[in-house]
């Protein structure tokens, strides 16, 4: 029996972002999911005219109806950013920032969950040499649990830090030894900041998941022998919580540069991995490319109250401007999947999965990344599906 008929904020944002958002509510719909939408405004446009790219209006529809479908956004460098501004505005002081780095602030949306599986038959699967030659194609079967609200994406930073905070930094002797000599007006300073309960939180998060799933092992992939403070403490902690309550499910420990050279050696091996926000930023993608790229790449990000769910990819403004759309709409679709998991529908999920999985094993219809070709407005008259017509083919499979 259904649930109850939702409300889902539905967040364009820029570039492909509408696209794809609107092919994956029209799948939706033939699914059988039942919901309204109510459009958000949010990304660059919003940026230029109005100097947020995240208005309050937005986050007070977040806030009324908890869950989010999100698109994608365009994000340019501080001085980029600032030249696109509306002149009168310029004066203003106003700085640039994520909207989807301050909704996740926002709301605390500190569980990052980002899935990568293989489906069979996908043209753009990971495949090595193995003994004698052969030709192995690894099934990879990977969820990356990625802390979204700390770490180095917190954004406590300055460039010419105040006099307060260069003397806070001159009190650690390591600092006065490497950067002492250094004028205050040269210095950029980022900040990797961990706290204990959010740690705990994405931790057993991460156990949790694995547990319930079924998977042998949980991997802290930080860099703990370096980093001794942050990354020593999530491993301390991950330790302490295995230990005590998940003594059934194996703890890994693995180091994020040395990870990333295992990615191509074993990825199979590995079942649930949890890092901070950079290292699992940058693991979730090298895991992607693993499963066929950012067009498979989908996101959850998980509050208490508010969930925001997305795939992985940009904005892609050079192909925004085509004819007719040619991305992959994949990585958006399974993100809704994953809205769906969260809010008790599973079995429309379900039916959406399995549709996708018979799409990409047949091989009929593939989108321009599937067919290994570069992204440009003609590959469609070379044989490549376009966003539309790649969603028509997952409705007929449904």
């Amino acid at each position: 029996m259904n649930m109850k008929r939702r409300t889902i904020v539905a967040l364009p944002g820029d570039g492909i972002g509408r696209v794809v958002l609107e092919e994956t509510i029209r799948l939706l719909g033939h699914a059988g999911f039942e919901a309204d939408y109510v459009e958000g405004d949010i990304g660059w446009e919003f940026w230029k005219r109005e100097g947020n790219p995240l208005p309050d209006r937005t986050i007070d529809l977040l806030e009324k109806h908890k869950i989010g479908l999100f698109g994608a956004i365009t994000s340019k460098p501080k001085d980029a950013a600032f030249q696109e501004l509306d002149p009168a505005l310029k004066e203003k002081g106003l700085v640039y920032s994520s909207p989807i780095v301050g909704l996740r602030q926002h709301f605390n949306l500190d569980i990052c969950i980002r899935p990568c599986k293989t489906y069979p038959g996908n043209p753009l699967n990971f495949i090595r040499r193995g003994a004698g030659n052969a030709i192995e194609e690894p099934e990879i079967d990977v969820v990356i649990f990625r802390q979204n609200t700390e770490g180095l994406y917190g954004g406590v930073e300055w460039s010419n830090p105040p006099d307060l905070v260069y003397q806070g930094l001159a009190s650690h002797p390591k600092f006065v030894k490497n950067f002492g000599h250094v004028p205050k007006e040269e210095l950029s300073v980022s900040t990797r900041i961990f706290t204990k309960k959010a740690t705990e939180r994405i931790l057993r998060a991460a156990f949790e998941h694995a547990r319930r799933y079924g998977y042998k092992s949980v991997t802290v992939c930080e860099k703990p022998n370096v980093i001794r403070e942050t990354s020593g403490m999530m491993y301390k902690m991950a330790q302490e919580i295995q230990e005590a309550d998940f003594p059934g499910t194996e703890l890994w420990n693995t180091n994020i540069d040395a990870q990333m050279m295992w990615l191509t050696k074993n990825p199979e091996n590995y079942g649930v991995i949890v890092a901070g926000n950079m290292f699992g930023d940058i693991v979730s993608d090298g895991f992607a490319g693993l499963i066929g790229g950012l067009g498979f790449a989908c996101s959850a990000n998980l509050g208490r109250d508010v969930s925001v769910f997305e795939p992985t990819h940009g904005s892609a403004p050079k192909y925004a401007g085509f004819p007719e759309s040619i991305v992959n709409p994949i990585a958006m679709v399974e993100s809704a999947c994953m809205m769906l998991d969260h809010i008790g529908e599973p079995g429309i999920s379900k039916k959406i999965r399995g549709s996708i999985a018979r799409v990409i094993l047949e091989g009929r219809v593939r989108t321009y990344d599937m067919m290994k070709m570069s992204g440009s407005a003609d590959v469609i008259g070379k044989g490549a599906a376009s966003t539309r017509q790649m969603t028509d083919t997952l409705i007929e499979n449904l």
